[in-house]
């Protein structure tokens, strides 16, 4: 891996799951990226990243290689052994 897991939030794009590949103002490439389109047993990003989500009622969308996120707001590192993969079959 290129580091840590982190989850992005963005102004118009929603939330992002990945590895931070560059950074450079408020653009972020991402690697191994999934769209968290929607989360339960987690009430913010914050316990998300920390605590994990009700993987049987969240919806993680499969990973792409690589995306540029515009519009980052906030990087939230994800916590140690926190499960964040893609939840679709």
């Amino acid at each position: 891996p290129l580091g840590p897991e982190v989850i992005i939030r963005t102004y118009s794009a929603g939330v992002h799951i990945g590895t931070i590949i560059s950074r450079e103002g408020r653009e972020v490439k991402l690697a191994n990226a999934r769209r968290l389109w929607s989360w339960a047993g987690a009430f913010t990003l914050n316990a998300v990243a920390t605590k994990g989500v009700d993987r049987k009622l969240s919806r993680i969308s499969i990973p792409v290689e690589e995306i540029t996120i515009l519009e980052v707001i906030e990087i939230i590192p994800v916590s140690s052994g926190i499960d964040l993969s893609t939840t679709e079959k």
